[in-house]
């Protein structure tokens, strides 16, 4: 028996993985990842102690009982034991990437598949080398599907988590300007994303692609692939739909070969189309009927900040702020300028890691924001700060000088717009609102 072969006995009697001394569960197997500023062989003990059955760690100094399992590397190890899993399921495993709407777009599918199916979903945003792993590892025998977000910033990163999620099915939501400085540039994006594309056509996978995005066109034609599900709004299309309403909550009509059907998301942002469109087209590959499909979708109710409405006592905020690039941030400019609202607010932060492209991608922003002509508008961080003397609007270097801003000029009976980078923390000015 190999040492992940016998790790994976325990792991069957304790199927509960953690890393965070703060979460052990009793009986969980606690596996001691080092990270750049800590390096958890050192809670070991204190896993055990407060009910870990087992502790994986790496640094023989820390094996104090028979409880501490001694690995070459805790990571490695991980993904090793989540690859091994894998292999033990039988089951449909969708992989899902892209630049934008992966987390939104992955939690309409849930919704839909849960109508028919024991689905499992990634959690929250465990969507890296360690969160797919974590994933993988929580799959149950009585899983019946799987969607599994994989995220990535550089290339060579999605190759990667499809040999630990090998996914019989494939979806990229989109490619845009987003991880700039990792993927060296919008090719690079391209390119990284298509890494998924690569995989489903070397092992006979299945991809689901939306028909009315040309890079994913692009990307579909060069890797050559054999098993393709479209959708789109062409009535060739497998699954074919058209956008009725978008203010502020969307609404659209869609068609597959048994009729057409209309349905109504708690979403905002045309945007969004797209995924519902995927979700649906998704369902229907797996039988999920027309009226399962859409009570998914009108059941489902987004608490994560993304294109999710809020009504607070004074406004009607959009909160979108947990996370942003040049596209995403594009897309909601434009939905808020065709909201039917009478009085409009935008608040808008810093967007991370575009590397060269940082400056010019903030003032094409910036301007967008400008020609909006909105009665408020507030640009948030170091990035947008440089442009406070090219643009009209209120600029402050951080969040915690917004915050006084908006605490002397307080926002009443506005739609009011809130997107920035995860790293802003745009939400600590939504008690304002």
């Amino acid at each position: 028996m190999t040492a992940i072969e016998s790790l994976y006995q325990h792991y069957l009697k304790h199927p509960v993985i953690c890393t965070d001394t703060r979460n052990i569960t009793p009986g969980c197997l606690f596996f001691a990842l080092r990270g750049d500023n800590f390096d958890a062989n050192t809670f070991a003990e204190k896993a055990l102690t407060n009910g870990a059955a087992y502790a994986i760690i790496d640094n023989l100094a820390y094996k104090t009982s028979k409880q501490c399992i001694l690995v070459p590397d805790v990571l490695s190890t991980l993904q090793d034991l989540a690859k091994h899993h894998r292999a033990q399921l039988n089951i449909p495993v969708i992989g899902l990437t892209g630049s934008n709407g992966k987390t939104t777009t992955k939690e309409l599918i849930k919704a839909v598949l849960s109508e028919k199916y024991k689905t499992f979903a990634t959690k929250g945003n465990l969507n890296n080398h360690i969160g797919v792993p974590l994933s993988i590892l929580s799959l149950t025998n009585d899983t019946e599907i799987a969607v599994i977000e994989m995220g990535a910033n550089h290339q060579k990163e999605i190759e990667f988590l499809c040999t630990i999620a090998k996914p019989t099915h494939g979806l990229i939501t989109n490619v845009g300007m987003a991880h700039l400085d990792g993927f060296g540039g919008f090719e690079g994006v391209k390119k990284g994303k298509a890494e998924l594309y690569a995989y489903l056509k070397n092992n006979h996978g299945i991809a689901f692609i939306n028909r009315n995005n040309p890079y994913l066109m692009e990307m579909n034609a060069a890797a050559n692939l054999d098993k393709v599900v479209y959708f789109g709004t062409e009535a060739t299309d497998v699954i074919s739909g058209k956008l009725v309403k978008t203010d502020p909550l969307i609404e659209i009509s869609w068609s597959d070969k048994t009729g057409s059907y209309e349905t109504s998301v708690n979403l905002t942002g045309s945007y969004n189309f797209e995924n519902i469109l995927a979700a649906i087209c998704i369902g229907a590959f797996f039988d999920v009927t027309p009226e399962q499909i859409n009570k998914g979708l009108s059941g489902y109710f987004p608490n994560n900040n993304r294109s999710q409405i809020t009504k607070t006592e004074n406004n009607t905020v959009i909160c979108d702020f947990y996370n942003a690039n040049p596209s995403s941030m594009t897309a909601a400019l434009n939905n808020i300028s065709l909201l039917s609202a009478s009085q409009k607010a935008v608040i808008i932060g810093d967007m991370f890691e575009l590397g060269d492209e940082s400056a010019e991608q903030h003032d094409l922003i910036a301007k967008q924001a400008e020609q909006l002509n909105v009665k408020t508008l507030v640009f948030i961080g170091k990035y947008f700060y440089t442009l406070k003397d090219k643009y009209k609007g209120n600029f402050f270097s951080t969040p915690s000088e917004a915050h006084e801003f908006l605490k002397e000029n307080p926002i009443k009976d506005n739609m009011v717009l809130l997107k920035g980078s995860r790293g802003m923390a745009l939400e600590q000015l939504l008690p304002l609102l």
